[in-house]
């Protein structure tokens, strides 16, 4: 009954459209929730763009590109005639590192449902300052007991010294709340030992360092190190503008060195892999 009862707080708690007829079914006992594509969430993403011009005296912007479902920005228009800036903070140009981050802060506040809804959760995890100038500001959003995977919950901001801005991307997941209170009180179906057995001779595929696309069948006598439960949003497959949102296992495979699988943990299915592990540690 898990899924069930899942798609219909869903679709109580937030408005949205009832999952698809051919989507998951209560016997299938599924964690995931299914997140889709809002119009209000668009519009609001497109009203901040518009907002974050005027503030800034830019007329006739184009429009960003949108990242589908979440519909946080993928990237900005380049504008060099009129570029884009962060707020300015103290008299010193460049600004120092503290007022880098307070800049930083606030245009986040200004740009709204633009970068993520979620803002009292983001945290910046790093600061990197390139050879070429270029500037670079990374935060992830932590809004769950469990930590976000499969690149999502991301935003990163570049910008050069003088503070123009460069270039933005956001992952980051909307509606929270609602998915939070979905997500209360789920548990694991499967133990951490039951999850090791679970992907024994099975198969994952994942991209490399190179781009390639790669696939690795787990051995009995491999290594299998159980190592957290996470939120893993994927694209639902046959379905336009919906996520599907699962409860997983992360499990490392010490042979392929970073691999990590993530496997369902009530539907002990598979559902993605990457070489993640591999700058975790």
């Amino acid at each position: 009954m898990l899924c069930l009862i899942f798609s219909m707080c869903w679709s109580g708690c937030a408005g949205n459209p009832a999952p698809d007829p051919t989507g998951p079914r209560a016997s299938e006992q599924s964690s995931r929730i299914l997140l889709t594509e809002d119009s209000a969430r668009r519009e609001a993403a497109l009203t901040a763009w518009a907002s974050l011009m005027r503030a800034q005296g830019i007329q006739n912007a184009p429009a960003p590109e949108l990242q589908p479902v979440t519909l946080t920005v993928n990237s900005i228009p380049s504008m060099p005639e009129s570029p884009l800036y962060l707020p300015k903070v103290g008299e010193g140009v460049p600004m120092t590192e503290e007022e880098t981050r307070e800049s930083l802060r606030r245009f986040i506040t200004q740009a709204g449902p633009l970068l993520c809804t979620d803002r009292e959760r983001l945290s910046l995890v790093q600061r990197i300052d390139g050879a070429d100038g270029l500037k670079e500001a990374r935060y992830e959003q932590r809004p769950f007991r469990y930590p976000v995977r499969g690149g999502f919950g991301e935003l990163s901001i570049s910008f050069t010294p003088d503070r123009r801005v460069a270039q933005i991307h956001s992952t980051c997941i909307p509606d929270v709340e609602n998915i939070r209170r979905s997500f209360a009180g789920l548990g694991p179906r499967l133990t951490p030992e039951k999850a090791a057995e679970a992907v024994v001779g099975r198969t994952a595929s994942y991209t490399d360092a190179g781009g390639n696309r790669q696939t690795y069948t787990v051995a009995a006598d491999d290594k299998i190190n159980v190592r957290e439960l996470a939120i893993y949003p994927i694209a639902r497959a046959g379905v336009a503008a919906a996520l599907e949102i699962h409860l997983v296992w992360e499990i490392f495979v010490e042979r392929v060195p970073g691999l990590v699988i993530y496997l369902d943990a009530v539907a002990g299915e598979i559902i993605g892999a990457d070489l993640r592990g591999r700058s975790d540690g």
